[in-house]
C-alpha cells in the first residue's frame, strides 16, 4: 500500500541486447539507468535518454508526473517510435 507521503518516482530504463564483444556498457542518470547493447546502440540510448530529459526540462515538468500521452509524445519527437517502447 503506498503510502500518502511517499514520493512518486520514475525511472527510464533502456536495454540493449545486441552486444556481442563482451564489454558491459552500463550509463546511470539523473532519472534512467541503461545497460548493454553494442558501442552504437548503448551510444543511441544515451543520446535519447539526454533529449528526452531535455524535453522535460523545456516544458517544466518531471518524468514522474507526465502522463503515458505525454510520454509518448516526447518519445516520437525525439524520434523513438512505438517499437522501441513497452
Amino acid at each position: 500500500m503506498d503510502s500518502p507521503n511517499r514520493k512518486k518516482k520514475a525511472l527510464l530504463l533502456g536495454v540493449g541486447l545486441d552486444n556481442e564483444d563482451g564489454h558491459l556498457r552500463m550509463t546511470r542518470g539523473e532519472n534512467f539507468h541503461l545497460v548493454g547493447g553494442s558501442e552504437e546502440t548503448h551510444g543511441f540510448l544515451q543520446e535519447k535518454a539526454v533529449k528526452f530529459n531535455e524535453k522535460l526540462r523545456r516544458r517544466g515538468q518531471q518524468l514522474e508526473d507526465i502522463s503515458r500521452d505525454e510520454f509518448r509524445d516526447i518519445a516520437r519527437q525525439i524520434g523513438l517510435s512505438d517499437k522501441h517502447l513497452i
